[in-house]
C-alpha cells in the first residue's frame, strides 16, 4: 500500500508541472508569442548579438515575457 501511495505521489509530482506549463502556454495566443519573439529579436539586434549569445539572450528574453534581463 505504501509503495502504491509513493508511486502516485511521484506521478503527481512529475505530471503537475507539465500540466501547469501546458495550461499557461495555452492561455497565451499565437499573436502574443509572435510579439514577444519579435521584441526579443529587436533587442538582440540592438545589442549586436550573433550566434550562441543571441540564442541564449532570446531564450531568456522569451521566458521573461519579452523583457530583457
Amino acid at each position: 500500500m505504501k509503495s502504491l501511495a509513493g508511486a502516485m505521489l511521484l506521478l503527481l509530482a512529475i505530471g503537475l508541472p507539465s500540466a501547469l506549463a501546458a495550461e499557461s502556454s495555452a492561455k497565451m495566443g499565437s499573436s502574443d508569442k509572435e510579439a514577444i519573439s519579435k521584441s526579443c529579436s529587436e533587442q538582440a539586434n540592438a545589442k549586436g548579438l550573433h550566434g550562441k549569445a543571441r540564442q541564449k539572450f532570446r531564450r531568456a528574453c522569451k521566458r521573461a515575457g519579452g523583457k530583457a534581463e
